[in-house]
């Protein structure tokens, strides 16, 4: 259990949780190390806020903002989430999961307490090219995760990072191939990769152009700037 889970409070957004104010409580540590990623202070970072804090800050916001928005690095792997949870849903705020699903059993129980409202999965990669980006090996949790919520029929989307240099348009196309396969029939959001100097991978510039043209028309696909 993290002593401290949250790396930092972002006190307001009206972008990251669709129709809703929102407060971002961004969670230290992640089970991933993808290329791209530019939390890097997150990812290998120590919480600095602990849950008592953040529940605080909260109980200043009731009447003032809708929503509790989860990110990270990864939320799902602070050991008493599913009370934190509780403890928002108390003050009536709705809360929104950004995860990378490989925690299934954490984000089952979240759904099935009606403790989470909205989820963001992120979909890293196909199946072959999963562990080339993430460093970890577990696509089947994060397929059965995708799986639950899509049966479910869940509120929630699912978004990918492109780097036209490691996901070319023919592997973004095989992850909506396998979307349609399991009956996912909500928008997919892609979202370009920022350069910065500091990213996990060392990753350079983009060389090579992402021809959205190309791109399969059997999902809806919204390119998110």
């Amino acid at each position: 259990m993290l002593h401290k889970p949250l790396y930092n409070i972002t006190p307001f957004t009206a972008l990251d949780y669709p129709d809703h104010l929102a407060t971002i409580f961004w969670f230290a540590k992640c089970n991933m190390r993808c290329a791209y990623c530019y939390n890097k202070d997150i990812v290998f970072g120590e919480g600095q806020i602990k849950q008592e804090e953040a529940l605080v800050f909260l109980e200043s916001r009731v009447g003032l903002l809708e929503a509790v928005v989860l990110s990270g690095g990864e939320a799902t792997l602070y050991g008493d989430l599913i009370e934190f949870c509780r403890k928002i849903k108390q003050l009536k705020f709705k809360i929104k999961l950004d995860t990378n699903g490989i925690n299934f059993d954490k984000v089952y129980t979240l759904v099935e307490n009606d403790l989470v409202d909205y989820i963001a999965l992120d979909y890293k990669a196909p199946k072959e090219k999963y562990f080339e980006i993430t460093k970890d090996k577990h696509f089947d949790s994060f397929s059965k995760t995708l799986n639950f919520l899509i049966q479910k029929q869940f509120p929630f989307e699912v978004r990918t990072t492109v780097h036209s240099d490691l996901l070319r348009v023919e592997e973004i196309n095989r992850i909506i191939k396998d979307l349609l396969k399991k009956g996912y029939k909500g928008t997919y959001y892609l979202q370009p990769f920022v350069f910065t100097e500091h990213t996990i991978g060392r990753v350079k510039e983009e060389k090579k152009p992402f021809d959205i043209s190309r791109l399969s028309k059997e999902l809806e696909v919204v390119w998110r700037t």
